[in-house]
């Protein structure tokens, strides 16, 4: 069965069908948190994300992709995390502006725990919250420029404007990190290493 004919079946009482559907997309939504929150607060996070997806007013309808309406939902999640966290220090944050490290100086994630990958991580999270999510869910979990844009609820020319400056501002955070902390790996050579392995997957520039 798709995933909407299984979210169908779900919301109308099959808890079968919402097993089969969590353990489809339940790897990609835990690696999605990984890299934006403590790990006190992933599993929780995770939960939230399909419980807001069948119990949630508005629902997916079949009409697009069920993968980015997850991601939405998601993401939504993370913002309203901050935001809360925020307001106890009555400062609303923006998003295109703020990087994790601004957000939670000292948070460490369950980010991805192979070598070659923890500089690129850090530098994602050195990047705009919201540019950071753009990055990872284009070129890790591969969601189109269009599912992007029905997760981000914005037209598919902006989503390309954003993927092109978020592209940018990686490169400039990956440059200024190998600045602040020179020796070992290159936040550089990995982040070239990445790009050249996601163009030969098909994940270039859309």
């Amino acid at each position: 069965m798709d995933d909407g004919a299984l979210f169908l079946a779900w919301r109308a009482g099959d808890r079968a069908a919402g097993g089969q559907l969590i353990e489809r997309h339940f790897d990609a939504i835990a690696r999605f948190f990984a890299t934006k929150v403590g790990v006190a607060h992933q599993d929780d996070l995770v939960q939230r994300t399909f419980l807001a997806a069948v119990e949630g007013a508005a629902g997916f309808r079949g009409d697009g992709s069920f993968r980015a309406f997850l991601f939405g939902i998601a993401r939504n999640l993370v913002f309203e995390q901050y935001r809360a966290k925020a307001r106890d220090a009555r400062n609303d944050p923006d998003f295109s502006a703020s990087a994790l490290v601004d957000l939670a100086p000292g948070l460490v994630t369950a980010a991805d725990a192979r070598a070659e990958r923890r500089r690129l991580v850090a530098a994602l999270q050195r990047i705009p919250l919201e540019a950071q999510v753009l990055i990872e869910l284009y070129y890790w979990e591969g969601l189109s420029v269009e599912e992007l844009a029905q997760a981000l609820d914005v037209p598919t020319g902006t989503i390309k404007s954003r993927l092109f400056k978020a592209r940018a501002q990686l490169r400039e955070a990956a440059e200024a990190l190998d600045r602040l902390e020179p020796g070992g790996p290159s936040a550089q050579h990995e982040l070239d290493a990445w790009v050249a392995q996601m163009a030969a997957r098909g994940r270039g520039e859309p």
